[in-house]
């Protein structure tokens, strides 16, 4: 089966605008440009089909979006529940053993996890330091890397820029000699067709006086 051979069309662009000076010469063009320009400005609304979609931040973490639509929208912070770290007697005078024993297991749990803050507190105090220097190293090394390709990119948008600014005003010198010498030939054409009509009558007006003459 053969395959379909699809033919690419090349686009060909007429306008130097680092050569061409109409807009100059003529306010009257540079107003209609501007006009339109204003025009396609207030009736394109959608953007350009490259532009990639917004990007929808923690979409599998409804707890962090959430977050961060409070922080968009300048909601306070709530505010935390403190009466889990209390530690509550009975309520009831005298208790029973069921209150009592709810207030131990609170008293255990609070226990645990202030156990469990110390040593979080002590990895944190021995390997933090560390742990925040080499993710700090990182991202130092991540920001290099990104100024370095910027400056790089705008480099080479620089280059771009002054190689299609010369070759607009090499092709420009050129399209003007050759619209140059296009009106210089078309200009010796009509003065060579002014000649022939020219020498035509004048061929016309010899040919009537030989007649003249040879009926002398």
């Amino acid at each position: 089966m053969a395959s379909e051979s699809t033919s690419i069309v090349s686009e060909i662009f007429d306008s130097l605008p680092y050569y061409d000076d109409d807009l100059q010469k003529y306010p009257y063009l540079k107003e209609k440009v501007d006009q339109e320009i204003a025009r396609e400005l207030k009736a394109t609304q959608t953007l350009h089909p490259r532009v990639p979609p917004p990007v929808t931040l923690f979409a599998d973490n409804p707890l962090l979006r959430a977050e961060l639509e409070r922080v968009a929208a300048n909601k306070p912070f709530p505010q935390l529940d403190t009466l889990r770290y209390t530690l509550p007697s009975p309520s009831s005078t005298p208790a029973s053993d069921a209150e009592w024993k709810s207030a131990l297991d609170n008293a255990h749990a609070q226990l645990q996890h202030q156990r469990l803050r110390q040593q979080n507190l002590a990895l944190l105090q021995t390997y933090g330091a560390n742990a925040y220097r080499i993710q700090n190293y990182l991202l130092e090394a991540t920001a290099k890397r990104t100024e370095k390709a910027l400056e790089e990119l705008q480099q080479l948008t620089v280059d771009v820029n002054r190689e299609r600014k010369n070759t607009q005003d090499r092709l420009g010198k050129q399209i003007t000699a050759l619209e140059t010498r296009w009106t210089e030939l078309i200009s010796s054409v009509l003065q060579i067709e002014m000649a022939n009509v020219a020498l035509d009558a004048e061929v016309e007006r010899l040919n009537k006086k030989e007649a003249e003459l040879a009926e002398l």
